[in-house]
C-alpha cells in the first residue's frame, strides 16, 4: 500500500506557502461558522488567540470558516509556539444536524502514526536494544526472501529500504469500502509485498511506503516480546501525556467523543454523495497508520519529542537527519524536511478516508501546527483546500 496523499502534502504545502496571501477562498474577515451541505446547521467557530505577535487570528479564523462545505465537514486546528497560541474549530460533529463539531474529538490519525513508531524504535536503539545500523534480516530472519539484500532498521526508518508497497482490499474507494469491516494483518500485507521482490538497492533512493513501517512494528514487538500497541503506549504516548491517543486494531470504531468523517462519492446520475466512513477496520494499517488521537494530544507529542523528553538527544537527530546522497530525499526517521523562505519545518501528515491530519513545527518549536480536516475526499490526489488554507494562515509569519 503506497501512502501517495501523504507523501504529496510536503510538496503540496511549500507550492502553497509560496504561492503568496491567503487565497481568497477563505480570506474573508467575517466570524468562522458552519454553512449547509444538504442541510441548514449554522454552529459558530469556537476560536481564542494571544499575543498580537503570534499567529495571525484573522487569518486563521478565515481560513476555517463557512464549513461544513463540499470539501470538508469540520476543522480543528491548534497553532502554538514562542510567540503566541490560537485555538479554533469549525464545522459539524455530523451532517445529519446542527450539532458543533467538537474541539477535543478523536480523530484517525493516520501517518501521523509513523512519529510515534519511529520514537519507538529510537528509544529501543538508546536502550542498546535495536543497533539502527544492523540488517532487519537479522532481527527477522525469514522475513524478507533472498532476493533482498541486507536492509538495516536505519534504511526503514527514512524509507530508503527498496520494499515495494503491499497488497490491500482494493485500490478504489468502493473496493476498500466493502471490506471496511474485514481484517487484513500486518503479516498479509508483509507477504504481499515480499512476494513483489525488491524494487531497488538498500540505500540507493527513497520511496515512502507504509510497508516500512509495517516492518517497524514487527520488529518492536519481536525485540521487546510485547505488542506494538503496548510498547508505543508505554516509550512514547504515556510520557508524552497523550491521555487520548490509542491503537485500536481490529476494533472498527472510535471509542470516546469524535466527529463523523465523510467520503464523497460521485454517482452515475452526476450527483454527489456523503459517504460516512467513521466506523472501518484499519488493522491493515498498523504501525504506519493505525492511530486514533487529538489535536491536543498530537501538540503534546511534537512538544514532547522535539524538547527531547521521549528519545535522547543522540537518537533525535535521527528525526531531524535526511539521507544524504539520495536525490530528492526529504524524508527522516519519522518525519519530513520542507524549507521556506529560509525558515525549515519538520512535519508529518497523515490521510484516512473522511480525516486528513498534520503535525508540523520549527526545530525551535517557535511555531507549531497541528490539525484535523474532516476532509470529503482524504485520500485524493492533492491537497484538501481547507486544509491549506489553514497552512497558509499558520505558517506564515506576520
Amino acid at each position: 500500500m503506497r501512502a501517495r496523499t501523504t507523501a504529496l502534502t510536503a510538496a503540496c504545502l511549500a507550492l502553497a506557502l509560496a504561492a503568496g496571501p491567503l487565497a481568497a477562498a477563505g480570506a474573508s474577515a467575517a466570524p468562522a461558522t458552519a454553512s449547509a451541505a444538504g442541510s441548514a446547521p449554522k454552529p459558530g467557530a469556537a476560536t481564542e488567540a494571544r499575543e498580537a505577535t503570534g499567529p495571525d487570528a484573522e487569518a486563521l479564523s478565515a481560513a476555517i470558516a463557512g464549513l461544513p462545505d463540499q470539501d470538508a465537514t469540520a476543522a480543528l486546528v491548534r497553532v502554538g509556539g514562542t510567540d503566541g497560541t490560537w485555538r479554533g474549530s469549525a464545522g459539524v460533529h455530523d451532517l445529519a444536524g446542527p450539532r458543533p463539531a467538537d474541539p477535543d474529538a478523536r480523530f484517525r490519525a493516520g501517518s501521523t502514526t509513523k512519529v510515534v513508531t519511529a520514537a519507538t524504535v529510537l528509544r529501543l536503539a538508546a536502550q542498546g536494544r535495536i543497533d539502527l545500523g544492523t540488517p532487519v534480516q537479522h532481527y527477522l530472519p525469514g522475513l524478507l526472501t533472498g532476493k533482498f539484500r541486507p536492509i538495516t532498521v536505519r534504511q526503514l526508518l527514512d524509507h530508503t529500504s527498496g520494499i515495494r508497497s503491499g497488497d490491500g482490499f482494493g485500490d478504489s474507494f468502493e473496493e476498500q469500502y466493502a471490506h471496511r469491516f474485514d481484517t487484513l494483518t500486518p503479516r498479509q500485507v508483509v507477504a504481499s509485498a515480499v512476494a513483489k521482490g525488491p524494487e531497488f538497492a538498500p540505500g540507493t533512493r527513497q520511496d515512502y511506503l507504509n510497508i516500512n513501517y509495517t516492518i517497524l512494528g514487527l520488529l518492536i514487538e519481536k525485540v521487546t516480546g510485547r505488542s506494538y500497541a503496548a510498547e508505543a503506549t508505554r516509550l512514547v504516548l504515556r510520557p508524552a501525556g497523550m491521555r487520548d491517543t490509542y491503537f485500536p486494531g481490529t476494533d472498527p470504531r472510535i471509542r470516546g467523543p469524535h466527529n463523523h468523517g465523510y467520503q464523497a462519492v460521485r454517482r452515475a446520475d452526476g450527483t454527489t454523495e456523503f459517504v460516512d466512513v467513521t466506523d472501518w477496520n484499519q488493522a491493515d494499517r498498523w504501525a504506519a497508520g493505525d492511530m486514533i488521537s487529538t489535536t491536543a494530544d498530537l501538540e503534546r507529542l511534537v512538544q514532547a519529542l522535539f524538547r527531547g523528553r521521549i528519545v535522547p538527544r543522540p537518537q533525535l537527530r535521527e528525526m531531524f537527519t535526511v539521507p544524504k546522497g539520495i536525490e530528492g530525499a526529504t524524508y527522516s526517521a519519522g518525519l519530513e524536511r520542507f524549507e521556506y523562505d529560509g525558515q525549515v519545518y519538520w512535519l508529518k501528515s497523515g490521510a484516512r478516508y473522511g480525516y486528513s491530519t498534520v503535525v508540523a513545527a520549527t526545530r525551535d518549536l517557535s511555531r507549531t501546527l497541528v490539525y484535523s480536516v474532516g476532509s470529503t475526499d482524504a485520500k485524493g490526489e492533492s491537497m484538501n483546500p481547507v486544509a491549506e488554507r489553514i497552512a497558509l494562515a499558520a505558517l506564515k509569519r506576520r
